[in-house]
């Protein structure tokens, strides 16, 4: 079948993992010159217990004793003939990937171990609405050569057509599981061209060990600075304050950076568009500084109990008008802040519909082989997330209050016309193109060590 025709259905996105393992054409001048993708006894060894400690984890841990129905035990015993049967050591993780996959939960997944190479496709996708668009392409990448641009239509990656439930699947699979040294892509222009491209990936060798504390050093420094490229952003519009927040991760101290920007200003902005989530404690503190009074965020329903999960307000908060942007990518805590406040009718949330990802869970590290020189994990849900309406948002997602999505044209042309509509929002004025300017994107530095 054309790549341009396949369509997914979400029972072959959960097995898209084994097929990528076995299909891939992994980055050949890493594994040429490490061995690493190679299958002898001992990394079949390592995956069959990586494949134990994350089924014993999943019985102790999991939020849910019934495990969804799912009955893990043939499924694990199948996952054993499966990584017995693999010819490489990627299609095994590929098959740990699927064995946890059977839950189809959001924050149950496998953390494989590091790869001797970092790889950097050069373009970034998302859904608007019910379609999937290239939002942006890197400067000097093969894909800026090959002529992708944002605005361009994803109908296909890999043969597979992305669908807005299971893509978080594909970036996982892609980007964790089986990186890629060039992938093959179905795209739509604007004026409805279609094209298949190969486009090609930047491939970064890295060491396979740490010699030294220098070298231990070398990447704390290096993902200091990668903290630094993910750092929250700030923008003025007139008297309005707009922060871009791309994930619940940094210093405790930053909420308060981010209250202040807004002390003395009538309106602010939080901009959660495309933030994964993080840290629940950085999200309670944020909630805290946003109420006049402790608010529920959701009660938390574990194996054993249920319990509320509380925001309890600071001395001082800030109390102007409140508009919160969520999009596709938005996931996590950041969908939880936005319904809160939408329950709580504190603010206005505008944008997209949210990700659908939200369960609370626990990251568990296991290393092994001699020195421990391979290290992986598995993150486990440990609490379903009930909100004041006693409703999940995973696989929901927040619906905002305003849905406003950019055309094809606005991705092509750099305008933000959501950012746009939230400064009219609390009485202020700005263009869809002075918007799209606040803010350009980041792009990861490789962290090669």
């Amino acid at each position: 079948m054309p790549a341009s025709s396949r369509c997914c259905s979400p029972v072959e996105v959960c097995l898209l993992f084994i097929f990528l393992s076995v299909f891939c054409c992994f980055p050949a001048p890493c594994v040429a010159q490490s061995g690493a993708d190679q299958m002898p006894s001992l990394r079949r060894d390592q995956a069959l217990n990586m494949l134990k400690d994350g089924n014993e984890t999943i019985k102790k841990q999991y939020y849910d004793s019934k495990f969804h129905g799912v009955d893990l035990d043939p499924r694990m015993q199948e996952a054993q003939k499966k990584i017995r049967e693999s010819k490489s050591f990627s299609e095994a993780l590929g098959v740990i990937a699927w064995d946890l996959d059977a839950l189809n939960d959001s924050h149950t997944f496998f953390i494989p171990p590091p790869r001797p190479y970092d790889v950097q496709n050069g373009w970034e996708m998302g859904f608007v609405g019910d379609n999937c668009y290239i939002t942006a392409v890197q400067p000097g990448s093969d894909a800026e050569a090959k002529g992708i641009k944002p605005g361009d239509q994803v109908m296909a990656i890999e043969g597979f057509r992305p669908a807005r439930a299971t893509l978080w699947k594909l970036h996982y699979a892609f980007n964790a599981i089986a990186p890629r040294s060039a992938m093959h892509l179905v795209v739509t222009g604007p004026k409805g061209e279609t094209r298949q491209l190969e486009v090609k990936s930047a491939v970064i060798p890295l060491r396979q060990t740490l010699t030294s504390a220098n070298d231990m050093w070398d990447i704390i420094r290096k993902y200091q600075n990668r903290e630094q490229e993910n750092k929250i952003r700030y923008a003025n519009v007139g008297d309005i304050v707009i922060a871009k927040i791309p994930e619940f991760v940094f210093d405790d101290g930053e909420v308060e950076r981010i209250l202040g920007h807004g002390k003395d200003h009538p309106a602010l902005v939080l901009d959660l568009r495309g933030n994964p989530g993080g840290q629940v404690d950085l999200l309670q503190h944020l909630l805290g500084g946003l109420f006049d009074h402790e608010v529920k965020i959701a009660d938390k329903v574990g194996r054993k109990d249920t319990k509320p999960q509380m925001a309890k307000s600071h001395g001082s908060h800030y109390a102007g008008k409140l508009v919160v942007l969520v999009d596709g990518g938005s996931a996590s805590a950041a969908e939880l802040l936005a319904r809160v406040v939408q329950l709580e009718k504190r603010g206005t949330v505008i944008g997209d519909r949210s990700s659908g990802s939200v369960m609370e869970a626990k990251l568990n590290f296991f290393g092994g082989g001699v020195g421990q020189d391979y290290a992986y994990g598995f993150e486990v849900t440990q609490s379903d997330l009930l909100m004041t309406d006693g409703k999940s948002l995973e696989h929901t997602g927040v619906t905002p209050d305003q849905l406003v999505l950019p055309t094809a044209e606005d991705l092509a042309t750099g305008r933000d016309p959501v950012l746009a509509k939230a400064v009219e929002t609390v009485g202020g004025t700005t263009t869809p193109e002075a918007a799209g300017k606040l803010f350009p994107v980041v792009w990861h530095k490789p962290i090669a060590w």
